[in-house]
This record gives C-alpha cells, sequence and structure tokens, in this order.
C-alpha cells in the first residue's frame, strides 16, 4: 500500500528557491559548497558545485534524485513513524521517517521532478546506542519497506553495522562519498539522538557508493 502524499509546512526543513544558494561554507578538500543536514531537516539542490553533508548514528538519511533533471535532496531521521495521533508538533515530525521521506519527495516532485525517474540511496541505521530498543535495525526495515512500497529505484544502500556515518552527497550528479567514523568523534551525534529519544519516552512526540577511510 503505497503512502499517501501530504503537504505539510516545515519551518525547519524548508529549502530555498533553487534560484538561491542553500545557507553553507566552502569547503576546500572536496572544492565544493557544502550544506548540512541535520536532525528532522531536509535539504534540496541542483548546483553542480553543491555537496549535502551529514552525520549519522541510528539516523537514517535518504538521498532522492531526478537524474534526468540533476535534481535531488537529502533528508535526515531518527524514528520511523509517528505514534498514532502524535506527530510531536511540526518541526518534532519531520524526525519521524513517513514524514521525512514524503516531505523530500513531494518537493523534488513540486520542483519538475518525476516520481518514475527517482533514484533513493540510504545510509545509517548502525547500532551505536546501548539500548535494548533496535532503532537502527528498525530504521533500516522501515526505509528499505518506504521504498518498495513506494515503486522506487534503490540505487544504493549502506546500512547497519556499529560504526556512525558521514555522509557527502551531490545531488546534481548523483555521486554519494561515504565515511566510518569512531563514536568518540562523533559524541555530539549521539548525544543528540539520545536526549531525542527521551525526549519522546517523557512526551511522545548495495549500490554506487565511493567509500574513503580515516
Amino acid at each position: 500500500m503505497k503512502h499517501a502524499a501530504r503537504a505539510l509546512d516545515d519551518r525547519r526543513g524548508s529549502v530555498p528557491s533553487l534560484d538561491e544558494p542553500n545557507e553553507g561554507y566552502f569547503h576546500p578538500g572536496f572544492r565544493a559548497h557544502a550544506v548540512k543536514v541535520l536532525l528532522g531537516e531536509h535539504k534540496i539542490s541542483q548546483r553542480p558545485d553543491e555537496m549535502l553533508v551529514t552525520t549519522l548514528g541510528s539516523c537514517i538519511a535518504a538521498c532522492v534524485r531526478d537524474p534526468v533533471l540533476g535534481l535531488g535532496g537529502m533528508n535526515h531521521f531518527l524514528l520511523p513513524e509517528a505514534p498514532a495521533g502524535n506527530d510531536g508538533g511540526v518541526n518534532a515530525a519531520a524526525r519521524y521517517g513517513g514524514v521525512a521521506m514524503e516531505r523530500l519527495i513531494n518537493e523534488i516532485l513540486r520542483r519538475g521532478g518525476r516520481r518514475d525517474r527517482l533514484e533513493v540511496k540510504v545510509f545509517g541505521g548502525a547500532k551505536v546506542i546501548v539500548s535494548s530498543n533496535p532503532i537502527g535495525r528498525r530504521n533500516a526495515e522501515f526505509v528499505l519497506g518506504f521504498i518498495a512500497a513506494e515503486g522506487l529505484t534503490l540505487a544504493a544502500q549502506d546500512l547497519g553495522g556499529t560504526l556512525a556515518r558521514r555522509v557527502h552527497y551531490f545531488p546534481n550528479t548523483g555521486k554519494v562519498m561515504r565515511r566510518l567514523i569512531r563514536q568518540e568523534a562523533v559524541e555530539d551525534t549521539i548525544r543528540s539522538e539520545m536526549r531525542f529519544m527521551s525526549d519522546l519516552g517523557a512526551k511522545p512526540v548495495e549500490g554506487d557508493i565511493e567509500l574513503f577511510g580515516d
């Protein structure tokens, strides 16, 4: 059963007009304009010199692209689906996979992309938090199930394991570079995930990948 598309207002995850550059900074190592994608956000780009960057622990980042237009984007979510009847608010909702995937895909379609051309590359879902809740595995299962249910093309996947990841994605060309990172190097990422899951407890709210080492 296909997921219903929803038009949702998300100020935190919103994107600027493609006529304007995204916020960000120049990355001399990649010789590209780098834009960070934080938890609960999505970014869209068509610029050949722009790179979307995120760091993942248990989270998932989906990179979705229309290769004909050279238009694509990346999201970053922590949990598969919001509890029924409670999405935790507009901003928190984007941290759930169902909302994050719909928003990113809808944004690409709104800008002229075609669903039948979309290709998806997914990353993350590691077991970096000591917990009986296998959130990384649940996230990985969710995003693969979503792609299959929507009839989208899975172009690449790098999911699971026990190490965090940093992902660099060039939406215009579809190029991806993934780096595995030791937990002590990404303590802020791990703390952010643990803090959000703690808040929820109190108030519910294989493919073409280039790898590079330390």
